[in-house]
């Protein structure tokens, strides 16, 4: 399918890459992307991203197709509610946002206010890096996009939203709002938790210099996600943290079932943890097909 019009607020690296793939496919006839400082005006065409930049949100939804929220949690409700005088009737919505069941709550009903639909989007895409000179025009390619429709969405615009994440080379997961949140809750909420702390505590300022010397590539591959956008995962974490605090209890609970068997020297339960966790990320690897940098 082709869009006369394509809007993206916000263009940093999900955006940009969007941006790029969707003119490398020539999916639309014309790209707009929002930015907020007059810099990234020049960058965002510099890049090839978008056709147009502008700081003019009305300006930006006017007679858009598809607009595509890409930017942190807490700012989408704001620019939506700010974009509802400009959107045209029928105009379709949809976001990139790691947390669905709030966002999908809020937008769907604000959306069907101006005659829109929105649709709700994951991409499982990403990488440490952000802005738009980190885009790529192959970041979705053989990446699982979860598409989270719910009992009220339009059924034309669903079929429409899935293909377009096709159309740019995702493989697509159609799942519901809560369903989604409970399982990347898990598998992408948690492990940047995780990363987060350990960056945290071995980088510490009060430990010895040398510290940081034996920080080799183990402690760069485990923490590379702690460097992504603070203010883009504080609002993953409040907004998805019913979720996060149960995967983060049930972490807790397996942590201090081997802080026990450590203190009592149980060798075999020690291996035990190390063996199965081997055997259940080689048998994931395996199985899992090539994907785009993880978020």
């Amino acid at each position: 399918m082709r869009w006369k019009k394509i809007t993206l607020v916000g263009v940093g690296l999900l955006g940009g890459s969007l941006g790029l793939a969707v003119r490398e496919r020539k999916l639309a006839e014309s790209i707009t992307g929002y930015v907020r400082r007059p810099a990234s005006l020049k960058e965002c065409e510099r890049f090839g991203a978008v056709n147009t930049a502008t700081l003019d949100l009305a300006e930006a939804a006017r007679d858009a197709d598809l607009l595509v929220l890409c930017t942190p949690i807490a700012r989408m409700r704001p620019l939506l509610a700010q974009m509802l005088p400009a959107l045209k009737p029928g105009a379709i919505i949809t976001d990139v946002g790691s947390v669905k069941a709030n966002v999908v709550r809020e937008l769907q009903g604000l959306a069907a206010k101006a005659g829109a639909h929105f649709v709700g989007s994951h991409p499982m895409a990403g990488a440490e890096k952000t802005g738009v000179s980190a885009a790529r025009a192959d970041l979705f390619e053989n990446a699982v996009c979860v598409v989270t429709p719910t009992k009220k969405s339009n059924q034309a615009a669903v079929a429409k939203v899935v293909d377009f994440w096709r159309s740019v080379g995702a493989k697509v997961l159609e799942l519901s709002p809560e369903e989604h949140d409970v399982l990347v809750s898990r598998s992408s909420h948690l492990p940047h938790l995780v990363a987060a702390a350990l960056a945290n505590l071995v980088l510490a300022p009060g430990h010895p210099k040398e510290q940081a010397l034996l920080c080799a590539n183990g402690f760069r591959d485990t923490t590379r996600i702690a460097s992504g956008s603070p203010e883009m995962w504080r609002d993953i974490a409040l907004s998805n943290r019913k979720n996060l605090l149960r995967a983060l209890a049930a972490l807790v609970s397996d942590l201090e079932k081997f802080q026990r068997n450590l203190q009592a020297g149980k060798a075999a339960a020690v291996e035990t943890f190390f063996s199965e966790a081997k055997q259940r990320r080689d048998k994931w690897a395996r199985s899992a097909a090539p994907q785009s940098s993880p978020e």
